[in-house]
């Protein structure tokens, strides 16, 4: 609109700050988004459901996905062929693609006759040397699933604590792998701490299920309460194992996610806007 002639000096900076303050504010700028899911398939028909979701993801302008573990039920099939047919379908997406091991994929594998540590070598055989197309580092030693990398102010840290009470049944396997756990959570939170980037966990299980006693999560309740203290709203957790969406705030500080699970064949888009994470369900076609 043409300015009237008579505004002059003061009069002529208040009308252009009040049309200035009029003007709707230019939305969030989105530095990423990304894809969270878990805890399917559970049957043939669910896995012909995924396909569908991986060709709805493929459309997406994602910069990577992430399967936070549980590609079969908790009464299998945990078979070599089932694993070979997950490979090859987490093969057809087209973005940078991280898997994690949850509990179903070996720790309960014993209940269709398979020994877990055998079936969790069988998975680090197929889905550690599966191409990620995403730039990440992977812990030295046994547990090749812990990787991490960065992306626009986040670091995100895989690690492989499963449901069914993180596996304390053995002990001696749940003390081995909580030391690898715990020893990449550190190196990472101080890599994050001194790039002053925001830190996001990524496993399986639910810590803050109601479980048996003694509980298999309480060390790693501690130690992701201490962090989000030191971090308040930079550190955030995503994970599955319940198979219910969550968005919320278990622990001062924390913010964590929960993906869907069987029956539910879904995913979340997470996006990230100044450092922070906007999530929400993609609703089915």
């Amino acid at each position: 609109m043409p300015l009237p002639i008579r505004l002059r000096g003061a009069a002529l900076v208040a009308f252009l700050l009040a049309v200035a303050g009029c003007a709707p504010a230019p939305p969030a700028s989105v530095a990423f988004s990304f894809a969270l899911l878990g805890d399917v398939p559970y049957s043939q028909a669910q896995a012909n459901l995924l396909d569908n979701l991986i060709d709805r993801m493929n459309a997406e302008p994602l910069a990577f996905v992430v399967h936070l573990g549980d590609i079969t039920s908790g009464t299998g099939p945990c078979d070599d062929e089932w694993l070979e047919a997950r490979r090859r379908q987490f093969g057809r997406v087209r973005h940078p693609f991280v898997l994690l091991p949850g509990d179903n994929d070996w720790t309960d594998c014993h209940r269709s006759g398979f020994e877990p540590p055998e079936r969790l070598a069988k998975w680090r055989t197929l889905f550690c040397t599966q191409p990620a197309l995403v730039r990440f580092e992977r812990q030295a030693g046994a547990y090749c699933e812990h990787v991490r990398w960065s992306s626009a102010g986040l670091l995100f840290v895989a690690l492989n604590v499963p449901g069914s009470n993180n596996n304390l049944a053995d002990e001696f396997e749940h003390e081995d792998r909580m030391q690898a756990v715990f020893a990449w959570l550190e190196s990472s939170a101080r890599l994050a701490r001194w790039r002053d980037e925001a830190l996001v966990v990524l496993l399986h299980a639910n810590p803050f299920a109601r479980r048996r006693e003694p509980n298999g999560y309480a060390a790693l309740i501690e130690r992701l309460g201490t962090l989000a203290k030191e971090r308040p709203g930079r550190v955030f957790l995503a994970h599955g194992d319940t198979h219910t969406f969550r968005d919320d705030e278990p622990l001062s500080g924390l913010r964590r996610i929960e993906v869907f699970g069987s029956p539910h064949v879904r995913w979340l888009r997470a996006s990230v806007v100044r450092e922070a994470l906007r999530v929400e369900p993609v609703e089915l076609p």
